[in-house]
């Protein structure tokens, strides 16, 4: 699919239904909460900084094949971290951009105080931020994960357990034929 990009200021915090942009060239993230990473998600751990420095390769990788517009679901852990990586390469790309792909107004009210702080400096120097429901429901996230998969044609993924919400969207995406970039945690033991 291919459009053009709607700027950060006409789309702060809007439906989903009025942002567009080239699909073709579009990476969204999965991944799990920080108690499921190495270290506990706790940045001072080696075993932590290892898979931040995968995960900042897969982007720049991503950037390298043309890339453009990088979703992020915003959830604790891999989401917020790899919103922040993309916001720090938008210095060296600054033709890059960034969507927070939120599943509902106020996700973010039972994050700790750190996380509500970087999940409002990722939505403040986001290209865009949209919502893909007004209020929780039992499918609010399923929702945000199929709309982030409908609308792009890379994956990357940091999975340990496939049987989580992280698996489902690596299936959904893996079924949707797109490429998919997977740092699988189990597997590489060792690393992290």
């Amino acid at each position: 699919m291919k459009s053009t990009f709607v700027g950060r200021e006409q789309v702060l915090l809007t439906k989903i239904e009025n942002v567009s942009f080239d699909t073709d060239n579009a990476v969204c993230f999965t991944g799990h909460r920080p108690e499921k990473l190495p270290g506990n998600g706790d940045l001072t751990s080696p075993e932590f900084k290892r898979l931040l420095s995968v995960l900042y390769l897969a982007i720049s990788d991503s950037i390298k094949q043309g890339k453009t517009v990088f979703i992020s679901g915003m959830a604790r852990g891999i989401d917020l971290f790899a919103a922040k990586i993309v916001l720090e390469l938008k210095a060296k790309h600054p033709d890059i951009k960034l969507i927070c792909c939120i599943p509902f107004k106020n996700q973010e009210k039972k994050y700790t105080a750190e996380e509500k702080y970087d999940y409002m400096i990722i939505c403040n120097n986001a290209d865009a931020v949209v919502y893909t429901s007004d209020a929780y429901t039992a499918d609010a996230f399923k929702k945000r994960n199929y709309f982030m998969v409908d609308n792009s044609s890379k994956l990357i993924g940091v999975v340990a357990e496939y049987k989580s919400g992280t698996g489902q969207t690596i299936r959904y995406a893996k079924k949707k034929g797109l490429e998919c970039r997977i740092i699988d945690l189990l597997a590489n033991k060792g690393l992290f």
